[in-house]
């Protein structure tokens, strides 16, 4: 049987319903959003900075010009032991591209990170597997190549 006393206690506060009238406590006018102008209705450009453009933050950005503008990191897809469990059997070998046909995505960098538990003797080429991981594809008996 359910009784009050018997209810978990709820902890988190429920969100301040904004502009719904003076009443509400939290309403009236701008409701949170400041004085006048285009910033509380909401029609203001990203650029707009209330003055020209020579002292906008486009003018106070820094120059950016060579190589280092280009490049981006590419931060690898993380890919948990667990996973590989299901997708492979014992003594395969698995690549980028084994791990690119199971996800059906062009992703071109993976991390392998653990799991519970893993016993599997897999190899894995070209791939960056993380130090816990490491240790338990070696305990397992496989094997890491670059």
């Amino acid at each position: 049987m359910v009784t009050l006393s018997s209810l978990p206690k709820t902890v988190a506060k429920s969100q301040k319903r904004v502009g719904r009238g003076y009443g509400s406590g939290v309403g009236g006018h701008t409701t949170g959003r400041g004085a006048k102008g285009d910033k509380v209705r909401g029609t203001n450009k990203l650029t707009f900075d209330g003055s020209k453009i020579k002292k906008s933050w486009i003018k106070r950005t820094p120059f950016l010009r060579g190589k280092h503008r280009i490049l981006a990191k590419v931060k690898p897809f993380a890919v948990s032991l667990t996973q590989i469990d299901v997708w492979f059997k014992a003594n395969d070998t698995i690549t980028v591209k084994d791990l690119q046909k199971k996800l059906h995505e062009n992703y071109t960098a993976f991390k392998i990170l653990s799991a519970p538990k893993f016993d599997k003797t897999l190899t894995f080429k070209g791939l960056v597997v993380s130090t816990k991981a490491k240790d338990q594809i070696i305990a397992a008996g496989g094997k890491i190549e670059s």
